[in-house]
Order: C-alpha cells, then structure tokens, then sequence
C-alpha cells in the first residue's frame, strides 16, 4: 500500500476530482481555498462531496483578501464573466493573478506542518493558453522555490500538466469519476450556463470521454 504523503489543492472542478480519485492511496489531505469567486459556494461543497465519499480529510481555508484587492472577472460578480471559448481574448479576464502560486504557498506550509512530501495540483494543458501560473515552467519553478524552502523539501506532483481536459476526463470516466458532483462554471449560478469558457471546455471534454 502507497504511503499516504501527499495533500491535494482541490477546487471541487472535473480536474481537481478526476485527481483525487486518481491518486487517493496517497492523499492525506485535501484544501479547498475560498477566496471569493463567483463559483467558490458550489465548489467547496462538490470537494467537500468527494472527499466524504473516498473518506480524505478535507479542509476549506478562506483567503478573502484575493476577492477584496485583486482584479479578476471571476470575483467581480457573474455579469462580468465573459462568454465563448478559452482560445478567445476576452477570456484574460477570468485570470486571476498569480492565483495558483498563493495557494500552493499555503498549501506547502499546510503539507510541512502535517509532515507531509508533496503538494498535487490538477492544472492541464489547456490552461496554458491563458494561465501563466498552470503552465510546466511556473509549476517546476514553484516546485524548486517550495523544496529550497522548506526542511523536508516538499515538491509538487502535477501529473495533468501536459494533457487535455478531454483526456482527464477518459481517466475519470476508467475510474467511476461521478462528475455530476463536481462543479466549473466561472458565473456560479445553480446550473452550468454553458456558454463560458469553462462551461464549453467542461462540454467538449465530457463529448471527447463519451461521458452524458
């Protein structure tokens, strides 16, 4: 049996979940992080879902000081999200700046305080397009900075980094991924409005796994 060694950021979105189950045998804990996007509610509550359901521990830790002073469609209210694909311009506007690179900061102290190796995020390569921090330079640079930092060297695992959310979701579906308990629409309404950026990556990436 894997050593439990690991704590994963875990947003409550299908990449995130998709590794959770994925590498459960390792996870010890889990973080969701509210820092005040539109969708952060129903996320929290589909990662809380999960986490119940595989018996992982799970934590939400509140960094409400990203939605106070940080510029961001995605925390300024659902009107402001933009609609269309990820390839579109207006789509830099659901960036929020250096968000991955606050949490895995917190998450690493998180996962040195619990004597714990490594810190799993699910970013993928179709975020690269906009996302300066889910791209495979900034996650090994991030990775380098957190074991310099830290006495036991705490690195980063971020198996998705070069594959699509297509193909993450043909893991989740060989693994029973239930993908109605999951939640990515950038507007957080009750449904998934299916026309932002997410919303159609979410929808071409279940198509392509042949998932309803």
């Amino acid at each position: 049996m894997e050593q439990k060694d690991s704590i994963i950021v875990l947003s409550g979105g299908m990449d995130s979940v998709t590794l959770l189950h994925d590498r459960k045998s390792r996870i010890a804990l889990a973080v969701t992080f509210d820092y005040g996007s539109n969708h952060n509610a129903r996320e929290i509550e589909c990662a809380r879902w999960q986490c119940e359901l595989l018996g992982i521990e799970h934590i939400v830790i509140p960094l409400s000081f990203m939605g106070e002073y940080f510029s961001s469609s995605l925390l300024s209210g659902a009107d402001a999200i933009p609609e269309g694909h990820y390839a579109d311009d207006n789509m830099k506007s659901t960036v929020v700046p250096f968000r991955n690179g606050i949490m895995l900061s917190v998450a690493c102290g998180l996962a040195e305080s619990r004597g714990l190796k490594h810190v799993m995020i699910a970013n993928h390569g179709g975020d690269h397009a906009i996302y300066p921090d889910c791209r495979a330079g900034f996650v090994d640079a991030m990775s380098l900075a957190m074991k310099e930092g830290t006495y036991d060297g705490v690195t980063i695992i971020a198996p998705y980094t070069d594959i699509t959310k297509g193909e993450i979701a043909v893991i989740g579906k060989k693994l029973g991924v239930d993908y109605t308990h999951t939640y990515s629409c950038y507007k957080g309404g009750e449904e998934h409005c299916g026309k932002c950026g997410t919303c159609v990556e979410r929808a071409e990436a279940l198509a392509y796994a042949g998932i309803e």
